[in-house]
């Protein structure tokens, strides 16, 4: 994820394993339902990841085989609008040729939106790599942790990630690229795409 045109190595977005964790046969929802209901912590356990047999997953809509469906990404500052990257309505390419402007010394954090179809994903994380001029400057690894798919009386989850504080200073200005990716402990990827931003001296500048 260096400037535009070049393509990261296989391992910057690689993510971290989940300590203990071992991949296993997956099960339907409606089987993860009706499993041991006699057993007082493995419903708790269902109840976490919002697994119910009274609570009906929604239906995806006809052909869509997504599991995990990213809607948004958003940086939120307090007292100021949020900065929404609509990965549903928005085109990779609108998002990697916009990039949007961050004040220099500015505290914020992101948050993600998204939907899970069709059975439970554990271990999603998401990861992105910053360059600036085709050099590396950050990389960050976010769990988001395991969900059962979203039902009518929940239809998205959505995480907040820790705040952070965007670097100042006449070095610290400029342009950024940032590669992200949405991935989870069964090493599936489920969104992987380009964007930008720019640290400036104030919010409005061009």
């Amino acid at each position: 994820m260096s400037g535009h045109g070049v393509q990261p190595t296989e391992d910057e977005l690689r993510p971290s394993m989940t300590e203990g964790y071992n991949p296993t046969a997956k099960k339907t929802i409606d089987e993860y339902a009706n499993l041991d209901a006699n057993d007082e912590s493995l419903r708790k356990w269902k109840e976490s990841l919002g697994i119910s047999a009274n609570s009906p997953a929604l239906v995806a809509a006809p052909g869509d085989n997504r599991k995990v469906v990213v809607l948004e990404l958003a940086l939120e500052v307090a007292g100021r609008p949020d900065v929404v990257l609509n990965l549903e309505k928005q085109s990779v390419q609108e998002l990697k040729d916009k990039p949007f402007i961050l004040k220099e010394g500015s505290e914020y954090r992101m948050k993600v939106k998204f939907r899970i179809q069709h059975e439970v994903i554990s271990g999603l994380r998401y990861l992105h790599v910053v360059k600036r001029k085709g050099i590396k400057v950050d990389k960050a690894e976010e769990m988001i942790g395991s969900y059962g798919p979203n039902t009518q009386a929940q239809p998205f989850y959505e995480k907040k990630f820790a705040v952070e504080e965007a670097p100042s200073g006449l070095i610290a200005r400029g342009s950024y690229d940032v590669r992200s990716k949405f991935a989870d402990d069964d090493g599936n990827t489920f969104l992987e795409w380009q964007w930008g931003f720019k640290i400036a001296k104030g919010w409005d500048e061009k």
